[in-house]
């Protein structure tokens, strides 16, 4: 049986990063198709309060990827917020998954009780490495993912619940 600290951080993570690459995709093809430029969507947002759709995809990886490092007491990789087009920010998922699954299986030994401070504003919030992916990493990559999918909706991409899943092994 696979590691469930493994199973519920990398495998989570690159499968939600793979998934939204599949719908940035979509996003270009859907703009190909409606002849205008898919540079249009990077910077669209569903309210005027929230980050527009680049900053979603940058933030959903650093969270994957800073997560991870924090469970696993290294630094990440740092990548600069200089995406411009669909195709770099669907490379930055890549490197992104490629990160995540480089990191070997051992690395996240204790890792469930490892002490885990995430500065968040003017606090810091300070959990154990179980409760941080369960209760910060999981739902704030996925929180971001979902914004990208909704803003892509709501400007008229073809998407759909299965587009947000992914592929499922059928029976």
């Amino acid at each position: 049986m696979k590691d469930p600290m493994l199973a519920f951080s990398v495998d989570v993570f690159a499968s939600a990063l793979s998934n939204l690459s599949a719908i940035l995709e979509k996003a270009a093809a859907d703009a190909a198709g409606r002849n205008f430029d898919p540079a249009v969507l990077l910077g669209a947002r569903l309210a005027p309060d929230m980050f527009p759709l680049t900053r979603q995809v940058q933030i959903a990886c650093d969270l994957a990827k800073n997560s991870l490092g924090r469970l696993v007491g290294r630094d990440p990789p740092r990548f600069e917020d200089t995406e411009t087009s669909i195709g770099e920010l669907r490379a930055r998922i890549a490197r992104t998954i490629d990160y995540l699954q480089s990191l070997p299986a051992s690395a996240l030994e204790g890792a469930e009780t490892r002490e885990i401070v995430v500065p968040a504003g003017s606090r810091k919030l300070k959990f154990q490495g179980l409760e941080f992916l369960q209760r910060w990493a999981i739902p704030n990559v996925l929180f971001h993912v979902v914004t990208v999918y909704a803003i892509l909706r709501h400007n008229g991409v073809d998407l759909g619940k299965k587009d947000f899943l992914g592929p499922m092994r059928e029976v």
